[in-house]
């Protein structure tokens, strides 16, 4: 395995941006020069992330999340 990290990764496995294999290597994204944890999808050529808000839940049982737009800067924590 490369260590290039996608554009575009989903921790959701219903996504077609999801990759097992990239997410268990331990991905780690820095937002606007913050490390954030609770980044559930990420796009670094469109410039956002998805991040949940709080412990709040849909009506299907998913974290619910905001777009935030900004640099986006993944990177392998290991």
């Amino acid at each position: 395995m490369t260590d290039t990290l996608p554009d575009r990764l989903s921790v959701d496995s219903s996504s077609r941006y999801y990759d097992e294999k990239v997410l268990a290597r331990s991905v780690g994204i820095r937002f606007n020069g913050v490390e954030r944890t609770n980044v559930e999808e990420y796009c670094v050529s469109e410039g956002w992330i998805r991040a949940a808000v709080g412990k709040t839940l849909d009506r299907r049982g998913k974290p619910l999340t905001i777009q935030l737009k900004g640099e986006v800067e993944p990177f392998f924590k290991d």
